[in-house]
């Protein structure tokens, strides 16, 4: 494996998660309906600690967690880019429409946070023991609860787009009643939602 990328990963992880923590808190302004609202604070708690998790696993492996990088950077921005389009939502005083537009940013932002967890797992069957036992600890603290953030919120955003045009949704989705963590549950879960309306 090569270290460097390692790190660059690790970078670009805590930068998601921080960025992550700024999402959640920009979506809680947006939110509307309850059982959203208290999906999205549990996940924003989750954000909080694997925060602390990656800058744990930095400790171990003897990164700075002040390290700028090229694609540190862009995590950020696309980060900053999210929280200033719900902002935008807010703004134009539709709560309804904002709600989705922060569903929207949760999922592009999970989507990411989902593929660095996923690539932390895979690079933890490889290389140094060390760097190995770091990784798969923290892989083995969040990988789950990333699944849930992910396929519910895709759930979510898909629902709150029917509703909004005037179609009956499924609230809460599918992917939330069936606590799905797993790409093929959430594929079933979707299947299903015809025979839940």
């Amino acid at each position: 494996m090569k270290q460097k990328q390692i790190d660059e990963l690790l970078y670009q992880a805590l930068e998601t998660e921080l960025g992550g923590v700024q999402v959640y808190q920009t979506a809680l302004r947006c939110v509307v309906n309850e059982d959203l609202k208290e999906e999205w604070e549990k996940y924003l708690e989750q954000t909080h600690t694997h925060v602390q998790i990656v800058q744990k696993t930095f400790e171990k492996l003897g990164l700075d967690p002040e390290t700028e990088t090229p694609g540190r950077k862009v995590v950020r921005h696309i980060g900053e880019s999210l929280v200033k389009a719900m902002e935008m939502a807010l703004e134009a005083g539709e709560p309804e429409a904002a709600q989705v537009v922060a569903a929207e940013s949760i999922v592009m932002a999970e989507t990411k946070d989902h593929l660095n967890w996923h690539l932390i797992g895979e690079a933890a069957k490889n290389g140094k023991a060390e760097v190995v036992k770091a990784l798969k600890e923290a892989h083995e603290e969040v990988e789950d609860e990333e699944d849930e953030h992910l396929y519910h919120t895709m759930g979510w955003t898909r629902e709150l787009w029917i509703e909004s045009l005037g179609l009956k949704a499924v609230l809460p989705p599918p992917e939330e009643v069936k606590e799905v963590k797993t790409a093929i549950g959430a594929a079933r879960a979707q299947h299903a939602r015809g025979d839940m309306l």
